[in-house]
């Protein structure tokens, strides 16, 4: 009985390492949207690309956010592309700055070195354990 589970699973990884697939993250584009990404304004940017993955509203920026990966194999999985797009709008809706940035290629990466403090670690073993078990008060004293 075990030989014929076994045999069942060796035969599920074959056929399971044999299929190719295409995942999408982010907006699906195609070659032609890739190439042409010079838009105007808001509304023509819009209507091409959808509404996009992130809007920043302090410096009103519109993020748009596309990779593409294939997998062919369980340990094999390729990424073929990984974009950010990001356009830059005046207060008229017009764009003023887009910029490209293709994170598969990126290699400089600098990484912050600043720390969070740790408070539990300064207080003591039984404020550690029954720190948050009911509500401060002061014990009052008697003379």
């Amino acid at each position: 009985m075990s030989k014929i589970i076994i045999f069942y699973i060796c035969i599920f990884f074959i056929l399971a390492n044999c299929s190719n697939k295409t995942s999408y993250s982010g907006k699906m584009l195609n070659q032609e949207e890739l190439q042409n990404i010079n838009f105007v304004n808001k509304d023509k940017l819009i209507s091409k690309l959808g509404y996009p993955s992130y809007i920043d509203p302090i410096e009103n920026k519109f993020f748009y956010f596309s990779e593409k990966s294939e997998k062919k194999s369980i340990l094999n999985k390729q990424i073929k592309y990984s974009y950010v797009f990001v356009f830059k709008l005046d207060k008229n809706d017009q764009i003023i700055e887009s910029r490209v940035f293709d994170i598969k290629e990126s290699q400089n990466i600098n990484y912050s070195n600043d720390k969070t403090s740790n408070e539990i670690v300064k207080r003591g073993l039984l404020e550690k354990i029954f720190g948050g078990v009911g509500t401060q008060q002061e014990l009052p004293t008697t003379p």
